[in-house]
């Protein structure tokens, strides 16, 4: 695996060039110290960058660091940072590429959130890999001391209300959260957490301005993002690249029937559509771009990961508990050939029925996959109904 900038005529941001760990002296000497600021000072960078979330959702990071910061004002409780690295994600590479390469610029990052906040209290959750950030650690001299948290390896571990919940004590389970989490986290307090990329943009922006940060990427999403690509016949690599990039550019198409864009939670395009999109904010979700062969049968694809998502589940509501394994069989019996009855409609039915009824948005992710295999498979459905499928010619 290795971490590169494709050819845009620009230079990489937050990888360390060559693909060579950064240490504390390396990186002072490339970024300078972690910047002194008062917190109306971030928040207002950060409001002029125009900086999203990178954990899939795109919601402003500004608009997040000012409502915990108001919550923790408004009941007296000091917050809590949690940088999240889980990556439960399967096919993302990202997280941990950044964390390898780059660990001080999310350090830093870590300390400018907690500035902006006003947090007393800072954690960085991994599943797995980082091994030396524990080492990283002993070298900084941080205002907010930072502890690294090993989470358990599953899907939903780094969901954020799971990740909040874990850290006080708890089982690293989504919760249904009335207060949201930025009012009443860990330990009751106000609770940021925050994708471990857009904490790196975070100690960049604080660095060099929201107008440097704007010189990439388009007017109505700034910026550059770390993106997985997965291509038949190679190992998956991690680019960094503007939005507005096409993604043709970021991977080669040919020899490929259809892309999962956005990881297990994303959706299935044509390749024909895929050529004609560009890296989006609102779409990348957890930054996957996952080529399908052409020999490769996406209804067999997609009912694999339709299992491993069921078999992910939190068990703690309907949807998880029920639903989901029953739309995970079915598509399975979708995925070989011969007679369907009437399995099509009763996927397409069940989906609706989970969809905004979980503890979580798990549900949702997973009949956001389903729905766009049902359309971009649909010829190869019409081709199983009648016994014939693509990996048996």
């Amino acid at each position: 695996m290795t971490a590169t900038f494709p050819d845009l005529h620009m230079p990489p941001r937050l990888l360390a060039p060559g693909g060579t760990p950064t240490d504390l002296r390396t990186h002072e000497d490339r970024y300078g110290p972690v910047p002194q600021a008062a917190a109306d000072d971030i928040l207002r960078l950060v409001a002029e960058s125009g900086l999203t979330g990178r954990g899939g959702a795109a919601f402003p990071v500004h608009r997040k660091l000012l409502s915990v910061a108001a919550a923790g004002h408004r009941t007296g409780r000091t917050p809590v940072v949690i940088a999240n690295g889980a990556e439960g994600e399967p096919a993302s590479r990202k997280d941990r590429t950044l964390l390898r390469l780059s660990p001080h610029l999310v350090l830093d990052g870590i300390q400018l959130a907690a500035a902006a906040t006003g947090a007393g209290e800072a954690h960085l959750a991994l599943e797995e890999g980082a091994p030396d950030l524990e080492s990283a650690l002993t070298h900084r001299r941080d205002p907010v001391p930072v502890k690294v948290v090993r989470l358990p390896g599953r899907f939903l571990s780094g969901q954020s209300s799971a990740l909040a919940r874990y850290v006080g004590g708890g089982a690293a389970l989504p919760a249904y959260h009335n207060p949201p989490i930025r009012e009443r986290g860990v330990h009751r307090a106000p609770t940021l957490v925050q994708n471990v990329e857009t904490l790196a943009h975070l100690a960049l922006i604080a660095r060099y301005g929201p107008d440097w940060f704007r010189t990439a990427g388009a007017q109505a999403q700034p910026g550059s993002a770390l993106c997985t690509i997965h291509m038949p016949g190679h190992e998956p690599h991690v680019v960094e690249a503007p939005f507005g990039t096409p993604l043709h550019r970021l991977m080669p198409l040919h020899g490929t029937s259809a892309v999962l864009l956005g990881g297990y939670h994303g959706t299935w395009l044509p390749t024909p559509e895929a050529a004609s999109r560009t890296l989006d904010a609102t779409t990348m979700g957890a930054g996957v771009l996952m080529g399908l062969p052409t020999d490769r049968c996406g209804l067999k694809e997609t009912a694999g990961i339709l299992r491993y998502l069921a078999s992910q589940s939190a068990g703690q509501c309907g949807p998880c508990l029920n639903g989901l394994p029953r739309i995970s069989a079915a598509f399975t019996t979708l995925a070989e050939p011969g007679p369907q009855g009437s399995t099509r409609t009763d996927v397409a039915r069940w989906s609706g029925l989970v969809e905004g009824r979980g503890a979580c948005h798990h549900p949702d992710g997973t009949v956001r996959l389903v729905r766009s295999a049902l359309t971009t498979f649909a010829p190869e459905l019409d081709a199983h109904a009648r016994g014939f499928c693509t990996e048996d010619h």
